[in-house]
């Protein structure tokens, strides 16, 4: 592929998402406040659920799921298992919750319950939970994106902070006006370039193996790929422990996530959003289980071919080395589009929980409003850029457990504080006691990660660091509160 190719394939994608989010952020009537953090309570429940799965899914599986099949098989599955129930309890438990108060930010539901304290803490860990985990994954996507697409095209050093700025700068350009109006139909847009680029990379790679669907299976099964359910009890990917972890996962991730939350928000009636959630994960249930099947036909064409890449470098090594330029072109789009959703949706919820939560703005004028939201907007877009650069220096080799581990630690205190407002409110916090209890929480957890071989003999905490993470941060609370006269 020409570098000429790549950059008018890529600047084209890119003037079309311009132009549909400009559309869309002036689609019955022009952008504001509201429209930004909620999209007017207009958007349509089918397009969220279907953009959802793009911003569920990202780059990281994208890239990461397949690659980890040599190494987990097709154990990830146990995790997306789990996050199905997860999805059904955000569904029938949290959405009426969220309704029924009418939340703007789903952490208002704290403060209701709880206070201002719970309601500013549960915001501050949702930032840094989000920041962390977007940026994360827009460096692994854009790793793949410099390295393995642009730096072989052109004829001189490329630096990555280049790469960088320019993803950050798209994103940033247009979120900045229509906020989740806009994103509703630009992750739409996205998640069908992924889709595509999915069945279509999955394709070409099983002619590549001159080999049909059943063939292709079996020889998964000879070599031990296609191996779901793990029994061994001591291992972190037990599939128990991976369950469980995916109903936390679920729960945490998206049900207490302004990002993903947010966009059920803009549903105008309860009955829709609910819908939405439950297609949405049975959607997911299937891509996730495509992502798995590339990753078995990507090992089995490795194998054949004596290819050495593995792990995240292993997709694209085949495609852009081994597979016709279509495919080529396919790939770059299908990463591209992969890329930007949960870029765009944490650099707008990051702002509305900022501008809501931390900073009051709903007490201001109109105008003062959306001063504040532009500059809160400009100042994450940096943030991001920054801590996209700080991923390329510590280039972890696997981002997907990178950033589940991340998340277990800083999802664990979030899931602790909603579940004390929904189990206790026979009990009121002492406020002064709420963020030191979820700094302490993850804290002690990381002591126990540390020293897992002394205190816990042959097993290993793997994902459930999450739920641990959160029983520590609900049984802190409980000690720190009193019984309501």
């Amino acid at each position: 592929m020409s570098a000429a190719l790549l950059l008018t394939v890529v600047a084209g994608y890119f003037l079309l998402l311009f132009g549909v989010a400009r559309w869309a952020a002036r689609r019955g009537g022009a952008a504001d406040n509201d429209s930004f953090f909620i999209g007017n309570r207009r958007s349509p429940w089918l397009l969220v659920a279907f953009g959802m799965i793009g911003t569920s899914l990202s780059g990281v599986t994208f890239i990461s799921v397949p690659g980890s099949v040599g190494a987990g098989q097709f154990g990830y599955l146990q995790i997306a298992l789990g996050q199905f129930v997860g999805y059904a309890l955000i569904a029938f438990v949290l959405l009426p919750l969220y309704y029924a108060l009418r939340v703007t930010s789903i952490y208002e539901l704290l403060a209701a319950r709880l206070g201002g304290e719970a309601q500013r803490s549960g915001a501050l860990f949702f930032v840094v939970s989000r920041l962390l985990g977007a940026t994360a994954r827009l460096y692994l996507v854009g790793r793949v994106l410099h390295d393995g697409v642009l730096q072989p095209l052109v004829p001189f050093e490329l630096p990555f902070a280049v790469t960088a700025a320019v993803l950050v700068g798209v994103v940033f350009l247009y979120t900045i006006e229509g906020g989740v109006k806009a994103i509703v139909w630009t992750d739409t847009l996205q998640t069908s370039g992924m889709l595509i680029g999915l069945l279509a990379s999955a394709a070409w790679v099983l002619q590549a193996l001159q080999m049909d669907i059943g063939q292709a299976w079996a020889a998964m099964g000879e070599l031990g790929l296609n191996r779901v359910w793990q029994h061994d009890p001591d291992a972190p990917s037990f599939w128990a422990k991976q369950l469980l972890a995916g109903v936390a996962i679920a729960v945490a991730m998206t049900g207490l996530d302004q990002e993903m939350m947010q966009k059920n928000l803009s549903v105008q009636r309860l009955a829709d959003a609910q819908r939405n959630v439950l297609l949405m994960s049975t959607l997911m249930l299937g891509v996730v289980f495509l992502f798995l099947w590339l990753g078995g036909l990507l090992h089995l064409f490795a194998a054949r071919t004596g290819l050495a890449a593995r792990g995240d470098s292993l997709f694209p090594a085949v495609v852009l080395g081994h597979l016709p330029l279509l495919a080529q072109v396919v790939f770059v789009l299908a990463l591209v589009s992969a890329l930007l959703p949960s870029a765009d949706g944490a650099l707008t919820a990051l702002t509305a929980s900022t501008c809501l939560d931390l900073l009051r703005s709903q007490t201001r004028a109109e105008a003062e409003r959306t001063r504040l939201r532009r500059r809160v907007h400009r100042l994450y877009a940096l943030a991001f850029l920054a801590l996209v650069l700080l991923f390329r220096w510590l280039d972890d080799p696997s981002m997907i457990q990178l950033i589940l581990k991340l998340a277990g630690y800083t999802y664990g205190p979030l899931l602790g504080l909603f579940l004390f407002a929904l189990l206790a409110q026979a009990r009121r916090l002492r406020p002064a006691g709420v963020l030191p209890v979820a700094l302490l929480a993850p804290l002690a957890c990381g002591v126990i990660d540390a020293h897992q071989a002394a205190l816990l003999g042959s097993y290993r905490i793997g994902l459930e660091m999450l739920l641990l993470n959160a029983l520590f941060t609900l049984g802190g609370l409980w000690l720190v509160s009193r019984k309501a006269s």
